[in-house]
């Protein structure tokens, strides 16, 4: 599944089946995992969001997303949020993507997670341009332990271009 689609989904809380609102972002931690959601906010003032936790999170899917109850929304103070997915001074969308050895590879267009496996990222959808996605089609590059997230970029291994070229070949067959 990817971010982008959870972005915009109706909240729900189980224990009364009230509607609670939209998830506007993604939080996510320096160990690529997803930590909450970010839901919509009335208020534009005091720097503060209002979020759940992943842990509070029941289910998801693709018309909506199940929390425990109204108690699960909590309020963090936006800069103290490692990262984020669409939002914020520390998001992933649009982010650079860069090899150790000075590649530009593209910029990430959206981040993967397996919903059998939680809430760990997976992989990331790497854009090069509008035009080369419409002929090559985008690309992806699995995660892994020796990528770091920056604030102008996301450092990842020089061995990276290879893993995307194979990536590329496994998606088109």
């Amino acid at each position: 599944m990817k971010l982008q689609d959870l972005i915009g989904l109706a909240v729900y809380e189980v224990e009364e089946g009230n509607a609670i609102g939209k998830i506007v972002d993604i939080l996510l931690d320096s160990n690529w995992n997803i930590t909450g959601i970010e839901l919509e906010s009335k208020s534009f003032f005091g720097g503060h969001v209002k979020f759940v936790a992943w842990e509070d999170i029941v289910a998801y899917g693709e018309d909506a997303v199940m929390i425990r109850s109204k108690e699960s929304i909590d309020k963090i103070d936006a800069d103290h949020i490692p990262c984020t997915f669409l939002l914020g001074k520390n998001k992933l969308k649009d982010l650079k993507v860069l090899t150790t050895t000075g590649t530009i590879l593209g910029r990430i267009s959206d981040v993967y997670f397996d919903q059998k496996l939680g809430n760990t990222i997976g992989a990331l959808e790497i854009s090069d341009g509008l035009v080369t996605d419409l002929i090559e089609g985008r690309k992806w590059l699995p995660c892994s332990d020796e990528m770091s997230i920056g604030e102008n970029a996301l450092m990842v291994p020089a061995m990276s271009e290879e893993r995307l070229q194979k990536a590329i070949n496994i998606v088109n067959g």
